[in-house]
C-alpha cells in the first residue's frame, strides 16, 4: 500500500537505508528533520534492526559451518535490495517478528 503523502525525497531516503544500511539509517536517525518523519524514522530503525539480524545470523552460520557461511552472507544481503525497492515504493511492510518486535519496544 504506497502512501501518496509520502515524498519521492523520503522515499529515496528509505531506499538508501535499506542499501547502506546501518549507516544511512543511523544518518536519518541523526538529523532532525528527518527523523520526525514517521515514515523515514520507520525504515531507518527497520534496516538497523535488520542489518544487525543479517550481521549475527552470518557470523552464526560461518561459525557453524567452518567459513561456508561466509558464502551465504552475499545471498542474505541480497534482501536488502528487495527492502529497499518496497521503501521506494512508499510501502511500509512488515518484516515477520522484527517489526512487531520493534514497534512493541517503541521503536518503529
Amino acid at each position: 500500500m504506497a502512501d501518496e503523502t509520502v515524498s519521492n525525497d523520503e522515499k529515496l531516503w528509505a531506499a538508501l537505508s535499506y542499501i547502506f544500511a546501518p549507516i544511512v539509517g543511523i544518518i536519518i536517525l541523526l538529523m532532525e528533520d528527518k527523523k520526525k518523519v514517521a515514515f523515514l524514522k520507520f525504515h531507518a530503525v527497520q534496516s538497523i534492526a535488520l542489518s544487525i539480524v543479517v550481521f549475527v545470523v552470518a557470523m552464526a552460520l560461518t561459525f557453524v559451518t567452518l567459513g561456508l557461511g561466509g558464502i551465504c552472507a552475499p545471498a542474505l544481503y541480497l534482501a536488502f535490495f528487495y527492502w529497499a525497492y518496497l521503501a521506494y515504493q512508499g510501502q511500509m511492510f512488515n518484516v515477520p517478528l522484527l517489526t512487531d518486535f520493534l514497534k512493541k519496544q517503541g521503536w518503529a
